[in-house]
């Protein structure tokens, strides 16, 4: 059974940093694509950047190329999101999120195919 664990939010001032962790169990093969997602109140969930949990490639959405950056340990099995420069509109709770094995696209892989969720740690930014 694949869980999904993050850590690391917080309240931050603009121009900041956090790191997030997500730690991952359950996988079989690690040819799993992982995911961060965050969701604003009022507003839709929206993809941040995934990473292909065996051989690290990523992908970043434009909200957040160059501010953020995804990456994992393999060995701790954790996928963490370091996040700089932070603006007050990052604030939301982010999720981390994993497609099932063998997933054919990754990274960028739809968000249809997560499948395994976290509990969601929350970012707030203030100006």
């Amino acid at each position: 059974q694949v869980q999904l664990v993050e850590s690391g939010g917080g309240s931050v001032q603009a121009g900041g940093s956090l790191r997030l962790s997500c730690v991952v169990s359950g996988f079989t093969q690690n040819s799993n694509c992982v995911g961060w997602f965050r969701q604003a109140p009022g507003k839709e969930r929206e993809g941040v950047a995934d990473i292909y949990f065996s051989g690290g490639a990523t992908y970043y959405h434009d909200a957040v190329k160059g501010r953020f950056t995804i990456s994992r340990d393999y060995a701790k099995k954790t996928v963490y999101l370091q996040m700089n420069g932070l603006k007050p509109e990052d604030t939301a709770m982010y999720y981390c999120a994993s497609t099932a094995d063998w997933i054919r696209i990754c990274p960028d892989s739809p968000v249809s195919e997560y499948i395994h969720w976290g509990q969601g740690t929350q970012v707030t930014v203030s100006s």
